[in-house]
């Protein structure tokens, strides 16, 4: 009976095994197999940063074997997408087209969220802010610009938005040009404010040199400066703002993240996708068209590189009185 006993126990615990084995392997085999289905990729913005989302997207398609497809979320700086990525399933399936507004929203206030609440997977570009005006405005430096401001009135300056990244680098300029109190910002989403500054329902704009190059082209735009630390190769003729004595430096970086608790496997192949598409010569041709460069970093040298900015960009905006208090 003893015998008996035993060999059923045997047979009953070689067959949990099988079934159990049953369910773990097809698991196993979709985690190997990212991705089997199309990727999601959320946009916050227009303009040159839904531009390159779109090659992005089309080039790591290529690479993994299925559609990356580019989904338009925008409003309140960033929020809207954000929000929307952080409440999807960390599976890989769901991944954001961020960038250093993922701290200008949230310490404006526009959500709770940070940055802790993603994964990074890769930075994939780099844009210098640009300040442009109108030809005819006669203005050729940012100390013309502030000048002008001075004499009298109010200097309209377009931006993204509240909470923006634009909206910062602007409020940053003004505020170290001594001209703050002389400006009124004027919010225009997706990419509008080059236009508005075309019609002449603004002063100035603050947006990015994609936006730009054909107005700048035509003659109608000049650009007094772009923020970042050195000047863009496209336009070599535009000085930064610290060539000018204005004590600026903020550029936007770019790239991809995921919901908090995406396995690292699936980082890395996202990675690897993104690091090869940012390789092929359309991808490069485009940021050139657009006035970015192409600025790879892993997701180990991202993930220190948004830490370190956020903590900048708290300071910032604290000091211009942008960081909405807790």
């Amino acid at each position: 009976m003893r015998k008996q006993s035993e060999a059923k126990s045997f047979r009953l615990a070689a067959a949990v095994a099988a079934v159990a084995a049953l369910l773990v392997a097809p698991l196993g085999a979709a985690r190997a197999e990212f991705p089997e289905k199309p990727v999601e990729m959320t946009v916050l913005f227009g303009s040159t940063a839904k531009a390159i989302a779109q090659v992005l997207a089309d080039q790591m398609s290529k690479q993994l074997g299925k559609p990356v497809v580019p989904v338009f979320r925008p409003g309140g700086g960033g929020a809207v997408g954000y929000t929307h990525i952080a409440g999807t399933a960390p599976d890989g399936y769901n991944i954001v087209w961020n960038s250093n507004s993922i701290s200008t929203s949230h310490y404006k206030g526009n959500m709770k969220l940070t940055y802790k609440d993603f994964v990074p997977i890769a930075r994939i570009s780099v844009e210098e802010p640009a300040i442009a005006v109108r030809t005819k405005s006669g203005w050729t430096s940012l100390k013309d610009m502030a000048a002008a401001a001075e004499k009298g009135g109010k200097l309209k300056v377009g931006v993204s938005g509240p909470g923006s990244f634009t909206a910062v680098v602007g409020a940053a300029v003004m505020d170290a040009l001594g001209i703050k109190d002389h400006v009124i910002y004027v919010p225009y989403p997706r990419g509008k404010a080059p236009t508005e500054l075309l019609a002449g329902r603004i002063d100035c704009a603050v947006q990015f040199p994609g936006q730009f190059i054909s107005f700048v082209k035509s003659g109608k735009v000049r650009l007094l400066a772009v923020t970042g630390g050195s000047r863009i190769f496209q336009m070599k003729n535009v000085p930064t703002a610290e060539e000018q004595g204005v004590d600026v430096n903020l550029s936007m970086w770019r790239g991809l993240a995921a919901p908090k608790g995406t396995p690292m496997p699936v980082v890395m192949k996202l990675q690897e996708a993104a690091k090869k598409a940012t390789e092929t010569a359309v991808f490069k041709s485009t940021l050139a068209k657009l006035g970015a460069n192409v600025s790879f970093l892993d997701h180990q040298q991202f993930g220190k590189l948004i830490a370190t900015d956020d903590q900048r960009l708290a300071k910032i905006m604290a000091g211009l009185g942008l960081k909405k208090s807790k």
